[in-house]
């Protein structure tokens, strides 16, 4: 029987409780899945943070690699990680993760993207909600920015991260998973560039399985947007996600994420609209309309930073978060018609990519 330990846990608040962990029976080990492509020393961050684990087993690590050119599967080898090499000629996170998954020999994978670093206690917990109740598929935790100081967009988008505990629609791409229901529903679509998780989750979902966020810290991310470009960019490839995904569901008896796609159409239309209309009225009516504009933007931003407050942040963190709620529905209804396009066009969208690599 395993002994019975307490170990401090660092909640959503940064306040300090007390886990105590007791298992009627041996937690099962895990394989741990990580896929990257010329993430550098952040991968070497991450797969120093797999050494770490406490409280369970790892059976093995695997690296997937999407044909980086910084080094990154021998690095990823000399950190003990079995390596596998895809090429693709269309990479995409997806076919990293099932060709991880369906590699690995545990009945429980951890997925982690190789931009992250390992709580070293989720595995532990993710472990123990699974046991609990054979009908959760997944389980995942609190994912924060490690460096929200380096930018204002980190500091905003840290914020993106935090959800209440419990069951939930769709996780991210760190999350403990059972393999057996990898293989019931195939895994990931390889055909998706973004909104594999979530798509994966629906049809999870559709087979009767629970998908759990545990009050636990899980990874820390390196997020690394430190231009507007990679701001517009990651949001333009999200409405891209919202279309495609949308799309798949939208006639079933749970038509996921179609009502998102419908409110972001209409609010990001809605603000380029009253945009230009407020630059034609200036002709007329000089600065006011713009003037207006602007109030009616920051008002509604302080309401959803209002309806945010729950997230624990400052009020001037709020404050741009709720700006950011707003302002984002721009990009991602550039991201929604640059997917309708594609589609009758008969063309595969192209990879959407914010980030820069980062060799070394």
């Amino acid at each position: 029987m395993p002994e019975r330990r307490q170990s401090e846990v660092r909640m959503m608040d940064g306040s300090e409780s007390i886990s105590d962990s007791r298992a009627d029976a041996p937690l099962p080990a895990l394989s741990i899945v990580v896929i990257g492509r010329n993430e550098g020393q952040r991968l070497a961050l991450c797969l120093q943070s797999i050494q770490q684990v406490r409280g369970v087993a790892v059976d093995e690590v695997i690296y997937v690699d999407s044909d980086s050119t910084d080094g990154s599967p021998e690095l990823a080898a000399r950190h003990g990680a079995i390596v596998i090499v895809v090429r693709p000629e269309r990479p995409t996170a997806a076919i990293g993760r099932n060709a991880g998954w369906r590699r690995a020999a545990s009945d429980l994978i951890l997925f982690l993207d190789g931009d992250t670093v390992l709580h070293p206690d989720f595995a532990r917990a993710g472990c123990e909600a699974l046991a609990r109740d054979a009908s959760r598929a997944a389980a995942w935790g609190h994912r924060r920015e490690i460096h929200p100081e380096a930018s204002v967009y980190n500091r905003i988008l840290d914020l993106d991260w935090v959800y209440p505990p419990g069951l939930t629609e769709f996780c991210g791409g760190d999350v403990l998973m059972r393999r057996k229901v990898l293989v019931e529903t195939g895994g990931f679509d390889e055909r998706l560039i973004a909104g594999e998780e979530p798509e994966l989750c629906r049809r999870i979902r559709a087979r009767g399985y629970g998908i759990l966020h545990i009050d636990c810290p899980m990874t820390g991310h390196d997020l690394q947007i430190m231009r507007p470009g990679q701001y517009w960019k990651r949001a333009t490839r999200a409405g891209h996600a919202y279309a495609e995904v949308s799309e798949r569901f939208r006639n079933s008896d749970d038509p996921f994420w179609t009502s998102d796609r419908r409110r972001n159409l209409m609010r990001g239309s809605c603000w380029i609209v009253s945009l230009v209309a407020a630059i034609a009225a200036s002709v007329f009516f000089g600065v006011l309309p713009i003037v207006l504009w602007f109030g009616m933007l920051l008002v509604l931003s302080v309401r959803s930073a209002w309806k945010a407050r729950w997230k624990r942040a400052v009020p001037g963190v709020l404050l741009l978060y709720g700006l950011h709620s707003h302002l984002q529905q721009v990009p991602i209804f550039v991201g929604q018609l640059q997917y309708e396009l594609s589609k009758r066009r008969k063309r595969a969208q192209k990879l959407i990519e914010y980030k820069e690599d980062r060799a070394g």
